[in-house]
């Protein structure tokens, strides 16, 4: 892997590069997206031998559907190949285990603000501010190359506060420019769960961290928008442009229901349960 981060692969998940960590550290609870219940740092039942998922191509049609809309952002290969290099969580000491389980959340965190100041510094009306954030992206990606001590003890609230200052920023003078009634339109922690926003103009509105879990989004123009932290899961994006929207991660394209004529931005890919009737 490279020194440095230098393309926005590096951000996405390598399971083929990882110890199967999501499926170890982290827990969830038997729910919708869940079907059993698993604490944290025990296997999934799921998990093989390989690292490799036994019902990958089954997870929704199992009730697994919450680890289809899980990414790390590249801090699985992170943690397993150089915080560990290379040491695997199996044949490993408990103690190394549990550092291993300990650190990679905090990883993801860090991954997670990597993403989003890399997609800053790609944003023209954001130039202003591209010195402090390269600086920002830049500590970032050495706290992430910290030793299992380091990161354990690392204040990731503190750090994701500093980095969000920027962020707002960012999102002010990017939004700026869009036109549309949602212009300045501060949605900031909305609850609009089922809401009724179908083609809404929500061009250059800020959704950062609104709840729109089930909204009706079909054929709402998003563009320009700020969708950092919004809560997308079964929100209906059918026919919906978000062309330009920013801030948006995977996990949250991944979370929604969609459909061919979803316009997407570049940076995320179009999930495979949109067209598969999953």
């Amino acid at each position: 892997m490279p020194d440095q981060i230098t393309d926005p692969s590096d951000l996405r998940g390598d399971c083929a590069q990882c110890f199967g960590l999501c499926c170890v550290a982290l827990p969830f609870a038997r729910s919708a997206d869940f079907a059993l219940n698993k604490p944290a740092g025990k296997p999934c039942p799921n998990l093989q031998g390989d690292h490799r998922c036994g019902i990958h191509a089954d997870l929704r049609q199992k009730g697994f559907s919450g680890c289809t809309v899980y990414d790390c952002f590249g801090a699985g290969q992170k943690v397993s190949q150089i915080t560990f290099g290379g040491q695997d969580w199996r044949t490993g000491s408990k103690e190394d285990a549990r550092r291993m389980f300990d650190v990679f959340p905090v990883v993801r965190q860090l991954h997670e603000l990597l993403w989003y100041l890399t997609e800053a510094l790609g944003l023209p009306a954001a130039r202003p501010v591209h010195p402090e954030l390269r600086k920002a992206l830049e500590r970032t990606e050495r706290l992430t190359r910290g030793t299992p001590g380091e990161l354990a003890a690392l204040d990731v609230a503190a750090h994701r506060q500093e980095v969000n200052v920027l962020l707002l920023r960012t999102s002010e003078l990017a939004r700026a420019g869009a036109g549309g009634k949602g212009k300045g339109k501060d949605r900031r922690g909305a609850d609009l769960i089922g809401a009724r926003l179908k083609g809404a103009d929500l061009r250059g509105a800020s959704l950062r961290g609104a709840c729109l879990i089930a909204a009706d989004l079909t054929g709402a123009d998003l563009r320009g928008a700020d969708l950092i932290g919004a809560d997308l899961r079964d929100t209906d994006l059918t026919d919906a442009d978000l062309t330009g929207a920013f801030f948006l991660t995977q996990p949250q394209v991944n979370a929604a229901r969609g459909s061919a004529g979803t316009r997407l931005p570049e940076s995320v890919g179009r999930p495979v349960h949109w067209t598969a009737g999953g």
